[in-house]
């Protein structure tokens, strides 16, 4: 339980973040298939949860 009270504010950024992944592939994407992070949804949802988590754990009290 400690572990969540810890990272809570990544945990929320990676969910938000693969959210917004999932929005991206879905409403922009892309359209050939070309595209390495926007080609597939979940190549995209799983980049948008680690950037939400990496940007996230910039505001983590220390």
């Amino acid at each position: 339980m400690d572990f969540f009270k810890k990272n809570s504010l990544a945990i929320v950024g990676v969910a938000i973040g693969m959210i917004g992944g999932f929005l991206y592939w879905y409403f922009i994407g892309c359209s050939d298939g070309q595209c390495a992070i926007t080609s597939k949804p979940l190549n995209s949802t799983l980049y948008g949860g680690m950037l939400g988590g990496l940007f996230f754990s910039l505001f983590a009290k220390k």
